[in-house]
């Protein structure tokens, strides 16, 4: 168990972690969401676009990449945008549901398609061979997994309608702040988990028994998803 953990770890930090700047866009909308639950709206909203703001400033400074940055100060500003023009507090949670709604349709249509979405993130992450994902033995794990995450962001998303067409601010940012990136970082690990299971009960090859032509029996992904 102990080896297990340190193993999860480390894919999280490599494949989750790896990029610092990660942080400029995740930070402003989960300060946001623990201001308006705890100090209220405008609060909250002068405190995310102000974070946003000292994360552009921050990387200009130290002539890093200023696109996550960017990006960040932008989801703050349109999420802004979209209280105003609908004059609702909950319209600056629309982004984040729009994109929920976006990730779980995206889900559903990759395993319509055979091309599971958790391969593809895979794939982006770590580069392995792209034909190892769609292996007989291999896919299926996959395909799996991405019914996981489709079913997580169909039941957030409801969960968010709910509460968006209900007027209800306050209890959209609770749940916002709990099936956010706690949440998320559950599935990960639970993706991580199940997944390379799968990989062992399924019997394919690794990834480098996929690349060196090994013939079966194979000893199968013994780490990585």
């Amino acid at each position: 168990m102990p080896n297990k953990l340190s193993e999860l770890l480390q894919e999280l930090r490599d494949v989750v972690l790896s990029s610092r700047s990660i942080i400029d866009i995740v930070l402003p909308p989960l300060l946001f969401l623990v201001l308006a639950k705890w100090w209220g709206f405008s609060y909250a909203v002068w405190g995310s676009l102000s974070l946003a703001v000292l994360f552009l400033i921050w990387r200009v400074v130290r002539h890093q990449s200023i696109w996550t940055a960017v990006a960040g100060v932008a989801g703050v500003l349109l999420s802004l945008a979209l209280v105003q023009i609908l004059n609702r507090e909950e319209g600056f949670f629309l982004p984040g549901i729009l994109t929920g709604v976006g990730t779980a349709l995206l889900a559903l249509g990759s395993i319509v398609a055979g091309k599971p979405m958790v391969a593809w993130t895979s794939y982006l992450a770590r580069r392995w061979p792209w034909d190892w994902y769609w292996h007989p033995r291999v896919r299926p794990a996959y395909t799996e997994v991405t019914w996981f995450w489709a079913i997580f962001f169909l039941v957030r998303v409801g969960l968010q309608l709910n509460l968006f067409q209900a007027a209800q601010a306050e209890q959209l940012a609770g749940v916002n702040l709990l099936l956010g990136w706690p949440a998320t970082l559950l599935l990960l690990i639970f993706s991580y988990l199940y997944g390379t299971w799968r990989l062992h009960r399924l019997g394919g090859p690794s990834v480098t028994e996929f690349q060196e032509n090994a013939p079966p029996p194979w000893q199968g992904q013994r780490r990585g998803f």
